[in-house]
């Protein structure tokens, strides 16, 4: 991924992965890696899908150039993003994982499990999902079959 020219990252979290979203963000901010926060803006109970469907079309209308999803499991995020056609999102709780999902399947939507892994593991994961390129080659065709339409 692109961090320097293309567009900002997006990023959402539900309640349970709030305090884990607004770290990442304070993350960015040190970086300067230019980020649109889809919310949740409180640790308040509400509902993964309001905040990951937003984060989800600002990619597919090429506003924002890959996305972060973070709540309890990852899985409520990623189902949730995995709706859109044109979004490829990976449950990440392993660096090896948000590797992998770039490599081979050219994810676009890093989702994170804020009850299952740390605040460095959760920095890390997203390093290594930035900094990992997509590979194409035979793994391009396995990309271009995943959509419906």
């Amino acid at each position: 991924m692109n961090n320097d020219d293309g567009g900002p990252v997006a990023i959402c979290s539900d309640h349970a992965g709030y305090e884990l979203k607004e770290y990442i963000c304070d993350w960015l901010t040190e970086k300067n890696i230019p980020f649109v926060n889809f919310g949740t803006y409180s640790p308040d109970s509400c509902d993964y899908s309001d905040f990951a469907h937003p984060l989800a079309e600002a990619i597919e209308e090429g506003e924002c150039q890959c996305g972060i999803a973070v709540c309890g499991s990852g899985e409520g995020v990623c189902m949730t993003v995995n709706k859109h056609q044109k979004i490829r999102g990976a449950l990440c709780w392993l660096v090896e994982i948000a590797k992998l999902c770039r490599q081979h399947n050219d994810a676009n939507v890093c989702c994170l499990p804020a009850r299952f892994i740390d605040k460095e593991t959760a920095l890390q994961i997203v390093q290594t999902f930035f900094d990992t390129e997509f590979e194409g080659g035979r793994h391009q065709k396995r990309i271009e079959k995943i959509p419906l339409d």
